[in-house]
């Protein structure tokens, strides 16, 4: 197996597009040697625990309405391509993804990570959830296969935040500056949403030695 290590933030409409691209090359190499491990990069770490309005995160963010249409045009195009149908009326605040890093890290012990990514992603952008909420966190959870009672008790603690951190440090340390970030085996990096077909020839390549 190879690990493929993916550094995301279920906030970031360009992980939800990298994640798609991603399962189509899987869905097609079902033989693939991918151990798929998703790691911890928030894209706004400065965010109050309340979030930020989503409107006015735009706007900080691509300035006035013509830059927040030029931003968001390839994002949605790339979406409708995708079949993923992001609905950005739905999302009315951008919310610290602190709590949602714990529940893919305890996702991770039990081999639900992946399917933990794909709720994240489906209730912010589909649903327009709030991802810092304990008992949406839990919902997703559970519907990964986890308890969801456990979620909530720990999500009432502490636990592992201080770990979280500190693998987001490390991440930032060597080198990982924008998500999503992929790295191949340790030491080959890919950074952005990549296409499928890109993915088919590194799974193919890897096949062959």
């Amino acid at each position: 197996m190879t690990t493929l290590d993916i550094f995301a933030d279920p906030t970031c409409p360009w992980c939800l597009i990298g994640k798609a691209e991603l399962d189509l090359a899987l869905e097609s190499r079902p033989d693939h040697p991918f151990q798929i491990v998703w790691r911890p990069f928030r894209l706004n770490p400065d965010l109050p625990p309340s979030g930020m309005d989503h409107v006015e995160y735009q706007k900080a963010k691509f300035g006035d309405e013509a830059g927040i249409i030029a931003a968001n045009q390839p994002v949605l195009a790339a979406s409708e391509r995708l079949g993923l149908w992001i609905n950005m009326a739905a999302i009315q605040r951008v919310p610290p993804v602190l709590d949602a890093f714990r529940l893919l890290h305890w996702a991770g012990i039990e081999g639900a990570q992946s399917r933990v990514m794909s709720g994240l992603l489906r209730a912010y952008w589909r649903e327009g959830r709030n991802i810092a909420n304990a008992r949406v966190l839990a919902e997703i959870g559970k519907g990964a296969g986890m308890d969801e009672a456990v979620i909530l008790r720990l999500l009432g603690t502490d636990a592992d935040r201080d770990l979280i951190l500190s693998q987001e440090a490390h991440a930032r340390q060597r080198g990982v500056k924008a998500v999503p970030t992929f790295i191949i085996g340790g030491s080959h990096v890919l950074t952005g949403a990549q296409p499928a077909d890109l993915w088919r020839q590194v799974i193919d390549e890897l096949a062959q030695g």
